[in-house]
């Protein structure tokens, strides 16, 4: 095995040091961090800068003609390759801080050269410096929902057409990934005569409060590896679920994964500690690096193989290992320890000032989206065999009351989601012209459509083996061959759009 020498010592390493020196930084994100590709060579070897931050006014209120306030969103622009009969391609952010970087790099790029068209991209309202009113209280989130947000860009389209003389014909596609891709979708459906084609990766487009498949999906994955991973995590659990029940046990568990406080016996902290185990789990997956063994080169760390490379080394006990793997991350992030407690997590979710926005997180506004409109709760109802059974939904729900108010409760999800689903459409999708792309190792690929259901079916799906979330556009998946063959796959499809209508 690959990783022998390196398990050996990192597993002595973790039961020999306690406390690790670096700096404190809590939490993951949702999406990886693209901020170090501002700066990116070009086709030709050159280095170029990207494009400065340009600014569209946009209506605060689409659906309330009395509403005259106004909000600045931001988004930028890259012309290097259009000329006048290309298309217009629109990169729509989702629920995160949108990065100068991506209009000068990535796969639409790569599409827009061999079309000719012009890229822009689109920073989401209340997202990084998209911040209608400067703040996020309870009272201006009310403006921040997914009907806004497609509002916003049919007037984005429409301004941007008028603003640079393009031509009424020209054809504007779209291209999001995650929740951005739902946007995608649904803008193509909403606004049609605007939007000639949309490009949707990885989009959940099924609204769900318990969203339970998420952890199937990412169990299956592991096990396509190697068929013991999920087991050995599965063996881990139980030891840690016999251990918890002793406050010698609760201590032990404390010491072995670097936690910063003790581990109490209060229901709320147990749940919150087995779902930080899990989520480590599925951070990989989810954001897994596909890779081929070759010349007998290590895997990546942020991939499958690793993790279950560590996770079914035979010489040492399941629990131990999974320390290992979790004390690890910890080096990686540069933490001091982990925060197995929901309680700086509230925090953040509670502040409303544009400093802490301004700052990276994006907590808040998401999670108000999740507990108005989507769900999409990572929580298990029912017992599960390689998690354990502390996972229950229903500790999303009662956070959100918490953070955001009386009256965002159980009754309040549940219409939304019903409301999200009624206006969409859920899985029936009757409109042409949009492509889903899914990888198959993707734990959200259950919301999505991942087959052409029919004959008369007017979508196309993409389906990508031994690939997880957005690996069309994953700049580092570009080299697996599944991926460039999906990629060829796109852009026929795209052509055939361009061309022929």
């Amino acid at each position: 095995m690959l990783l022998v020498k390196t398990i050996n010592s990192m597993i002595l390493w973790v039961l020999l040091v306690p406390s690790l020196t670096f700096s404190i930084e809590m939490g993951f994100d949702k999406r990886l961090d693209h901020s170090s590709r501002d700066i990116l060579p070009d086709f030709f070897g050159k280095l170029h800068a990207s494009p400065p931050d340009q600014y569209f006014e946009q209506k605060l209120d689409h659906f309330n003609l009395s509403n005259g306030e106004t909000w600045r969103q931001r988004y930028w622009a890259n012309w290097r390759y259009y000329i006048a009969t290309g298309p217009a391609f629109l990169m729509i952010e989702g629920e995160n801080w949108a990065h100068s970087g991506e209009v000068v790099h990535g796969q639409w790029v790569s599409y827009a050269e061999i079309f000719k068209g012009v890229i822009f991209y689109l920073e989401h309202r209340f997202y990084g410096r998209s911040v209608p009113n400067n703040d996020t209280s309870t009272e201006n989130l009310v403006y921040l929902s997914s009907q806004q947000a497609l509002a916003d860009i049919a007037y984005f389209i429409q301004g941007i057409t008028k603003q640079h003389y393009l031509s009424d014909d020209i054809k504007w596609i779209v291209f999001g990934c995650s929740y951005a891709g739902n946007l995608a979708t649904w803008v193509r459906m909403k606004y049609p005569s605007l939007v000639h084609g949309a490009v949707a990766s990885s989009a959940p487009i099924l609204a769900k409060a318990e969203f339970g498949e998420y952890y199937q999906v990412v169990k299956a994955s592991l096990d396509s590896y190697h068929p013991n991973c999920s087991s050995r995590i599965a063996e881990a659990t139980q030891q840690l679920d016999r251990l918890i029940k002793t406050e010698a046990g609760r201590k032990h568990i404390t010491k072995l994964f670097q936690l910063c406080t003790e581990l109490q016996d209060r229901i709320s902290d147990i749940a919150s500690f087995f779902h930080m185990l899990a989520n480590q789990v599925a951070h990989v997956v989810q954001y897994n690096i596909a890779y081929r063994k070759s010349n007998n080169e290590k895997p990546p760390k942020r991939s499958i193989e690793y993790l279950c490379d560590i996770m079914t080394y035979s010489n040492a006990s399941a629990l131990d290992l999974y320390a290992a793997l979790h004390v690890l991350n910890l080096v990686q992030n540069r933490w001091t320890c982990r925060d197995h407690t929901d309680k700086n997590y509230i925090e953040t979710l509670k502040k409303t000032d544009i400093k802490t926005i301004l700052g990276g997180s994006m907590k808040r506004q998401w999670f108000y989206q999740t507990c108005t409109e989507f769900g999409y709760y990572q929580r298990l109802s029912t017992t599960s065999d390689t998690f354990g059974i502390h996972l229950l939904s229903e500790q999303d729900v009662k956070l959100c009351e918490e953070v955001f108010g009386p009256g965002f409760n159980e009754t309040r999800l549940k219409n939304g989601i019903y409301r999200t689903n009624t206006i969409y459409g859920g899985l029936q999708v009757n409109v042409g012209n949009i492509i889903f792309v899914h990888g198959s190792m993707d734990p959200w690929h259950p919301l999505g459509i991942t087959r052409v259901e029919s004959k008369n079916s007017p979508y196309e799906v993409v389906f990508i083996n031994g690939t997880s979330h957005c690996g069309d556009v994953n700049y580092y998946d570009k080299n697996i061959d599944e991926v460039k063959e999906a990629r060829k796959k796109i852009q026929k499809i795209m052509q055939s759009w361009l061309q022929n209508e």
